[in-house]
């Protein structure tokens, strides 16, 4: 027998998107595409790099609210036979997909503002301070559109923070447009330019980082397997724990595992779900499996921790 437990909020296999979610990141999946477009025409016009640069910060945006539209249509999917899961990996697939992409784009801005930093070109000031405000604007706006979402919903909560951080390449831009227009200086524009790019870097690092550690199916951050352990151990009528395995399916909530010998005349069961919910108090939110054994005569135990345990 085994002793299966739900976190606070259950285990979530989304199948029933929000209406309201999806549609305000539709809205501002629309708005930021569209204003990249915008940015691409208006920097290429004006010649200024920190432009095109800023439509790439714009362009991770646009990846992200696509890729949290896309997990949630997944979710609608039934898992089958072959995928117990369902398809809810493809979305950590499709980010390590979009955060190479956009490395090698910010790479490339970086290349090029290096080689105008030697005889930086003529740039239009007054066009790229008009179009960098509207992407500011714009910024603002897609971010209150999703922080007006239910406040429990993670995916637009994650989605309303990353827009607003983007926000921060429009400001580096209009200063840039600033210091050209009252200063003539033209060096402005490329140094913004490393100055977005480097901004994108960060954010792909963090993406690639995040996506290999649930496709390696790592340990979440903030969860202490060593304190999980000692849980499960301080439980009555458990006496001792092996196997014991945490990990997530596409970095939401973690599903932990673990198998306990219980003591003689414990019920497994029983002991099974106290175990579960030491752990759902724990870490909160999560899906929670304990399989509760009993020890094979004269056997020694390897517990979790990996050391030998004395008889």
């Amino acid at each position: 027998m085994s002793g299966h437990h739900h976190g606070q909020s259950g285990h979530e296999h989304h199948t029933e998107a929000r209406p309201s979610s999806s549609r305000r990141l539709g809205i501002a999946l629309g708005l930021t595409a569209s204003f990249m477009v915008v940015e691409v025409v208006a920097g290429i016009m004006t010649g200024s790099l920190a432009l095109l640069s800023d439509a790439g910060h714009m362009l991770t945006d646009a990846g992200a609210l696509g890729l949290a539209l896309w997990a949630q249509a997944l979710g609608r999917r039934p898992r089958s036979e072959r995928k117990t899961f369902g398809y809810r990996r493809a979305e950590i697939l499709a980010a390590a997909a979009n955060g190479i992409v956009l490395g090698i784009t910010a790479i490339a801005v970086i290349v090029e503002a290096i080689r105008r930093l030697g005889a930086p070109p003529p740039v239009a000031g007054f066009p790229m301070l008009v179009v960098a405000s509207a992407g500011l604007l714009l910024n603002l706006a897609s971010a209150w559109v999703l922080s007006r979402g239910k406040g429990d919903d993670l995916n637009l909560r994650a989605a309303a923070a990353h827009v607003a951080a983007d926000a921060a390449g429009s400001v580096a831009a209009i200063v840039a447009a600033a210091l050209i227009l009252l200063f003539g200086w033209r060096l402005a524009d490329p140094i913004t330019s490393v100055a977005i790019s480097v901004l994108i870097l960060f954010g792909t690092w963090r993406l690639l980082r995040d996506s290999t550690n649930v496709l390696m199916e790592s340990v979440p951050a903030g969860i202490d397997i060593a304190v999980l352990e000692s849980l499960a151990r301080q439980t009555p009528g458990v006496r001792d724990v092996h196997d014991l395995h945490v990990w997530s399916i596409v970095g939401d909530a973690p599903v932990i595992t673990a198998h306990v010998v219980i003591e003689a005349g414990a019920h497994g069961v029983e002991v099974a779900r106290d175990v579960g919910r030491r752990i759902e108090e724990r870490v909160g939110r999560c899906h929670v499996t304990v399989q509760p054994e009993t020890p094979p005569p004269g056997e020694r135990l390897v517990p979790a921790s990996g050391l030998v345990r004395p008889p």
